[in-house]
């Protein structure tokens, strides 16, 4: 494991679990359209496939691809997070791990989508982000989707200022042998505009 902090574990003292997910049942009770992240998601995919949920917190999104019929792999390193996801849906595999050392856990191979969404690209401990790229990569099968969400300045993130650009993030994933296909600006699929403070971005590892 790393032994750097990650950003997420410094702002919440990794025991935000029952918080964050009351914040989003309360959001589903008001109306609020909570799935977007799958959503889309489930556009990009064949029926039945493999998903892994890189930072995958209470499991919000990772439970409602299950729900539409994808195979569904959850991993994050908070435990509070995770006690939340299992409690919820005990018969997903959710695995307790470090995203710069996947390969140190039991996976197999070969996923169709790997998703870093609720910025998780941001919240990385400081340095690590190319290792994680390549580490997402290597967990794809060959032409698989690596798809992320990340808030781009203050006013998308629970951070005072951004930790990595879109062009930073883009040649992590070149490093990682993995391209940019789509870019768009929210979860609905509206288009990308740098002033707009958000990306949603799909990449591809080549196929053999």
């Amino acid at each position: 494991m790393s032994s750097r902090r990650d950003r997420w574990a410094e702002l919440t003292g990794g025991q935000a679990g029952e918080e964050y997910a009351l914040r989003f049942a309360r959001l589903a009770e008001s109306g609020h359209d909570v799935h977007g992240e799958a959503t889309f998601c489930d556009a990009l995919l064949e029926p039945a496939a493999r998903v892994l949920d890189a930072g995958c917190g209470t499991g919000r999104i990772a439970i409602r691809l299950a729900t539409l019929g994808h195979l569904c792999t959850g991993v994050d390193l908070d435990r509070s997070m995770l006690a939340v996801a299992r409690r919820d849906a005990p018969e997903l595999e959710w695995l307790h791990g470090d995203l710069a050392h996947l390969d140190g856990l039991d996976l197999a191979p070969g996923f169709d989508l790997t998703l870093a969404a609720g910025n998780v690209i941001p919240l990385l401990a400081p340095g690590t982000g190319p290792v994680v790229a390549r580490q997402l990569s290597g967990a794809l099968r060959p032409g698989g989707l690596l798809v992320t969400g990340m808030g781009l300045d203050a006013a998308h993130l629970p951070l005072p200022e951004p930790t990595v650009t879109l062009t930073e993030f883009d040649d992590w994933c070149t490093d990682a042998g993995l391209t940019l296909r789509q870019r768009f600006g929210t979860w609905d699929g509206a288009p990308y505009r740098p002033e707009g403070g958000y990306a949603v971005s799909v990449h591809s590892r080549a196929a053999d």
